[in-house]
């Protein structure tokens, strides 16, 4: 049976999290995981073979996925996981390659909304796996004919992550119907077009380097991950799924879940030296409190996997990966718009496991002068 389940940063699985579908109930599902989760087999490299689902096109391929799935338990038809697996995957493969989905997408591009671009001197490049003609529809729709004035290099195919690693692809410049032209490429013009190439050509060919580039991409592995481990890039990651998590964290449900789920847990902890039996039947009320509030917030942002971000109070494999491979990451670039061009985003400090963390009242206490402080008592 094919699992869609959530992990931990560390790849420990999220027990209480997973899509159980009609007719397949969440013991006999954790009873097949059971074995491997025992013999720590999950992921190793002898265990199970795990897609990991990273960005917002996965959400088509987990849904197709998921619903066959449950058309056939539901049906009582017997199939092969791995043949069902297959298909689905060459499916999806196929609508992106053979450009079904951007044919689509093309006739009508719904209301998107205009980001304001400013010239601050900077240089503007687009590096996109998508296709010139969906590009050009695109960009059309959101900033006018005259889109391509904006950039200073715009690269159309680019079969990205092998863009930032394979060196053997040359540049091939697009007329303005989208015919590939034969011409060298020896200098990148602002206002043309390119297919395919590499990482390295358009570094030598504009001279760029690490730190002073910040790129932008929506897939950890595809668009982020060699930029910044092998090229010393700055990055950002687009995660549009956190806009919906930012609104639920800001509802005065969450905000008061989450601080008396924080208030039980430091009584707990504090509490547990009692061992009589009345301060132990009390620690046991509050441990079952403390449980359904955990599983109310977790609801809150999904019934079934909860905060694409955490698994209860530790963060995810996908935020932990978010972290590591992008220095900021938004719902959208347009929220830049909100801050000015020569803004600095300073990193925050998280305590360590050793460390204290100090509340707003204790840093207003520390700070507080002594004779006040007194007086105040």
């Amino acid at each position: 049976m094919g699992w869609l389940i959530s992990l931990e940063p560390y790849l420990s699985v999220d027990l209480l999290v997973g899509v159980w579908l009609i007719g397949y109930e969440n013991n006999k599902c954790m009873g097949e995981l059971q074995p491997y989760l025992m013999q720590g087999e999950l992921l190793g490299q002898d265990g199970p073979s795990l897609k990991q689902f990273m960005d917002i096109f996965s959400l088509p391929e987990m849904t197709l996925l998921s619903s066959v799935i449950d058309y056939f338990i539901t049906h009582g038809i017997e199939f092969d996981q791995v043949h069902l697996y297959k298909d689905i995957s060459d499916a999806i493969r196929d609508v992106h390659v053979k450009g079904v989905m951007y044919k689509w997408i093309e006739k009508d591009m719904g209301e998107l909304s205009r980001a304001l671009l400013v010239n601050h001197k900077k240089k503007l490049f687009l590096i996109t796996n998508s296709p010139f003609s969906f590009v050009d529809k695109g960009m059309k729709h959101m900033v006018g004919k005259n889109w391509r004035d904006l950039f200073d290099m715009v690269i159309v195919q680019a079969d990205k992550p092998n863009f930032f690693t394979d060196r053997r692809k040359p540049f091939r410049k697009l007329d303005d119907n989208g015919s590939l032209q034969w011409d060298k490429i020896n200098q990148l013009e602002k206002g043309k077009i390119y297919k395919e190439g590499n990482l390295f050509d358009f570094l030598r060919l504009t001279g760029w380097r690490g730190s002073k580039v910040l790129y932008f991409g929506d897939h950890l592995y595809s668009d982020l991950a060699d930029l910044m481990l092998r090229h010393g890039w700055r990055t950002g990651a687009i995660v549009p799924e956190l806009e919906t998590e930012i609104r639920i964290i800001n509802t005065e449900q969450y905000m008061h879940s989450l601080t008396w789920q924080q208030a039980l847990t430091g009584l707990l902890e504090r509490m547990q030296m009692y061992q009589d039996a009345e301060s132990k039947q009390v620690l046991l009320e509050w441990m079952k409190e403390r449980q359904e509030i955990r599983s109310l917030t977790k609801n809150l942002f999904n019934p079934q996997f909860g905060s694409i971000f955490r698994t209860f109070h530790n963060p995810t494999y996908f935020s932990r990966r978010l972290v590591r491979f992008s220095d900021i990451y938004m719902a959208s670039i347009s929220c830049l718009l909100n801050y000015d061009v020569n803004f600095t985003f300073y990193p925050r400090r998280t305590p360590l496991q050793h460390e204290a963390p100090l509340w707003m009242d204790q840093l207003c206490t520390a700070a507080r002068p002594a004779g006040r402080a007194a007086s105040a008592r």
